[in-house]
């Protein structure tokens, strides 16, 4: 048997959905549409340090874990299962787990309520609950025929442009009253922290790689990418050299793609400060989509109203269908990680699967419907994903300690990174704490 077709445990977890929809998802999201301009608006330019922090350090914890399952084949949720400690049929790592990724549904929701404004601000004449159980209906129908080829593309597409556009507006923002001086950089870089984190956190947990996606990553290097070349340890060093070579592959997507959200995130940071945050606007429940637009706006003029508005309904309808996706395959692992079941044939996986792909819609309009406030539902996942990432972090530390195969140990250089990420997500998660105490 070659490496490619070396066989994985994910059983199809991410067969059908392609790489480029899931990594487009990743660069930019609710994370950096919603929270990281909520965040410029409250906080002005002084946490653009932050910002570049929390999309850096995160990388170190996903390629560690991409590295991990290169080399063992597991799935993420069975290699979190691995981690010591206290355990009630699984290890209290996926008892977290569990909690944030019920908290990512809440995430999903709010994004839905995103879309339906975008809708109705459109002219689309129904209630944003109407529409947001259209949503539903097309996208589990969507996700169980298997139709994701048109999705992909044109959402890829699209979410580039709105990116590249963003990134335009930077420059555009420098000919208008709002424009970014020198010494607002200098205040992004005074390394201060403001009174109240929360949003912040929030922020810190979804930017970039967020804990969600940091667990979708290796399920991804199982089915589309480096492991299936890998293929299973045999002890030998033509296996070890395959997979050093393919681990700098990881590497270097990794870093390519961290470059590449880093200065997404940094643009839709520095127009809320400067746009928004000047004139004195807050992101809400009540008027999210309106509010947002200001930044493209002021900086191109009216007619950009619409640009914003198809950019926006790409970027959120793009993360909704990769993340349902996602997490119905994520689910069906789970039910076996968790002995709740097994699949005696991949097609018994594959139905329980579409059947999720229609339980989980119907949740996130649910929860929509009966919440109704989108930026609350977004934080929500946020604030959750970011309690997970030092967990995560602790995670990657102890499978680069103990469970890495000894042909494959990493320099003393790349330990440190991860010791000062995993300390750095830590503090981060501390200080939450701490104020949210106080």
């Amino acid at each position: 048997m070659s490496p490619s077709d070396a066989p994985t445990h994910a059983g199809g977890i991410m067969r059908q959905l392609g790489p480029g929809l899931i990594i487009t998802a990743s660069i930019v999201g609710s994370g950096e549409l919603i929270v990281t301009p909520k965040l410029g608006a409250s906080a002005g330019f002084t946490l653009l340090w932050f910002m570049i922090l929390g999309c850096i350090l995160k990388v170190f914890i996903q390629i560690e874990l991409g590295r991990f399952t290169l080399a063992r084949g597991l799935t993420t949720l069975e290699t979190m299962n691995l981690v010591p400690g206290p355990r009630v049929v699984v290890s209290w790592l996926l008892w977290l787990w569990l909690i944030m990724f019920g908290a990512t549904i809440f995430q999903v929701a709010g994004m839905v309520g995103g879309v339906a404004s975008i809708m109705a601000i459109a002219g689309v004449t129904l209630s944003t609950n109407t529409i947001a159980i259209i949503i539903g209906v097309v996208t589990a129908i969507l996700l169980v025929v298997g139709r994701y080829k048109l999705i992909e593309v044109s959402a890829t597409w699209m979410v580039v442009a709105f990116t590249i556009c963003t990134m335009v507006a930077v420059v555009a923002l420098q000919f208008t009253p709002y424009a970014v001086t020198l010494p607002n950089l200098v205040e992004g870089f005074s390394f201060g922290l403001p009174p109240s984190f929360t949003v912040a956190f929030a922020a810190f947990g979804i930017i970039g790689v967020g804990a969600s996606e940091l667990i979708y990553y290796p399920y991804w290097c199982l089915e589309k990418g480096y492991a299936r070349r890998v293929g299973p340890s045999d002890g030998t060093p033509a296996w070890s050299a395959r997979a050093r070579g393919w681990m700098r592959v990881l590497n270097a997507d990794a870093w390519v793609s961290c470059a590449v959200y880093t200065s997404a995130t940094l643009a839709f940071y520095l127009l809320g400060a400067a746009v928004l945050g000047r004139k004195g606007l807050n992101v809400t429940n009540a008027d999210m989509i309106p509010t947002l637009s200001h930044m493209y706006v002021e900086t191109f003029g009216p007619w950009s109203l619409w640009l914003f508005l198809i950019g926006a309904l790409a970027v959120l309808y793009s993360t909704i269908f990769v993340a349902t996706a996602s997490n119905a395959r994520l689910m069906a692992d789970a039910m076996v990680v968790f002995r709740v079941t097994t699949f005696r044939t991949p097609a018994d996986r594959e139905r329980m699967v579409r059947w999720l792909c229609a339980i989980v819609p119907l949740a996130w309009t649910i929860l929509y419907i009966v919440w109704g406030s989108p930026v609350t539902l977004v934080f929500v996942g946020a604030v959750a994903q970011g309690m997970m990432i030092p967990f995560l972090a602790l995670a990657a530390l102890w499978l680069n300690y103990r469970q890495t195969d000894p042909s494959l140990r990493t320099s003393g250089f790349w330990r440190a990174c991860l010791w000062v990420s995993a300390a750095c997500m830590t503090a981060v998660g501390l200080y939450q704490v701490v104020t949210t105490l106080r």
